[in-house]
């Protein structure tokens, strides 16, 4: 029967058809929930894509094979009981065939809002400078980008040492809103970042 990193899989608790929980690999936002029989998780495995068994279509069925809107996956673990598996995927657009990013009604954790923010700040990199502020931020090239973030660096400890922390609160969000966009003027991201911090704390 098909393991997990050399570990054995309860297939017979679950009749065969074991639940996988689909998550976003960055956001960390739950995208979906299916089943997946010995023979799906095998080709997930192999393709890299997410394959499910549909109790509906009673077949092997690879998310995005009709859409294109495929779940690319980055890791595959069990629970404690080897009996659900959690994907942590790269989606390739919307997961839901509604056209929404989930199945799951939109609830982003305060995490998953960062990224959702990030998204959003990276589309206006081609933007008119008139459409947004963010679009004139990178119209005004990577220098100005730069000396915002330290103004607000500045600025967010002026008023930690004024104990003055509803102030604190404001000037460090307009520090991370602008090293989010200098970031991707670097063509860098928050999870670039995050793998830094991962690796020292190793």
């Amino acid at each position: 029967m098909l393991t997990l990193d050399n570990q054995p899989l309860d297939w017979e608790k679950v009749d065969n058809l074991m639940p996988a929980i689909i998550q976003h690999a960055i956001s960390g936002e739950v995208l979906m929930l299916g089943y997946m029989s010995p023979r799906a998780l095998a080709q997930t495995k192999e393709s890299g894509k997410v394959t499910f068994y549909s109790r509906t279509k009673q077949r092997l069925w690879t998310k995005g094979e009709s859409s294109g809107h495929f779940l690319n996956v980055v890791s595959i673990s069990a629970d404690c009981d080897m009996d659900t598996l959690l994907i942590l995927v790269d989606p390739v657009g919307p997961t839901c065939h509604t056209g929404a990013t989930s199945c799951f009604s939109p609830a982003a954790s305060q995490w998953g809002f960062l990224y959702q923010l990030e998204q959003l700040i990276a589309s206006r990199k081609s933007a008119s400078p008139d459409s947004s502020y963010t679009a004139k931020l990178y119209a005004s090239g990577t220098k100005r980008i730069a000396q915002k973030v330290g103004e607000e660096g500045v600025e967010t400890a002026l008023a930690a040492t004024v104990h003055d922390k509803v102030e604190l609160t404001n000037e460090a969000a307009d520090l991370m809103y602008h090293l989010m966009v200098l970031l991707q003027d670097q063509e860098l991201c928050l999870n670039d970042v995050i793998d830094v911090l991962k690796n020292r704390h190793k």
